[in-house]
């Protein structure tokens, strides 16, 4: 089963880390990645952008652009890791592991059903 772990985080408190902050955290990121990568575990990751750059498209028909993700807490959502696990407790495992490197981030655990999968990963 694939799963998404979305990472959210208080936007103000990330967008304040210096340069050297943040590529630290990538770093220690992209560390606990590697060992669930070279399992062949852990598939595509992204860090979005701004939320003031997001936009949303609703409605009927063409439907509206309207600015922003609208989210209606303190976090928001600000990347996210797809997985394959074989079981939930398996994912809420791997997403310990990047929480310990990122203690401020919220990680929120999702089954994916993948509609367009990607250079194979995904496929079972």
């Amino acid at each position: 089963m694939l799963y998404a772990i979305l990472a959210y985080h208080v936007e103000d408190e990330v967008l304040s880390w210096t340069p050297e902050q943040d590529a630290a955290v990538v770093a220690k990121v992209i560390e606990v990645q590697a060992p669930l990568r070279a399992s062949g575990q852990f598939g595509p990751a992204a860090r979005l952008d701004e939320t003031r750059k997001a936009r949303t498209l609703r409605g009927p028909g063409a439907g509206m652009v309207l600015d922003g993700p609208f989210a209606e807490t303190k976090e928001q959502l600000l990347g996210f890791h797809l997985m394959e696990c074989a079981t939930e407790e398996e994912a809420i495992a791997a997403a310990r592991k990047l929480r310990a490197v990122n203690p401020t981030a919220v990680y929120e655990i999702r089954p994916v059903k993948l509609y367009v999968p990607a250079d194979g990963f995904g496929a079972t």
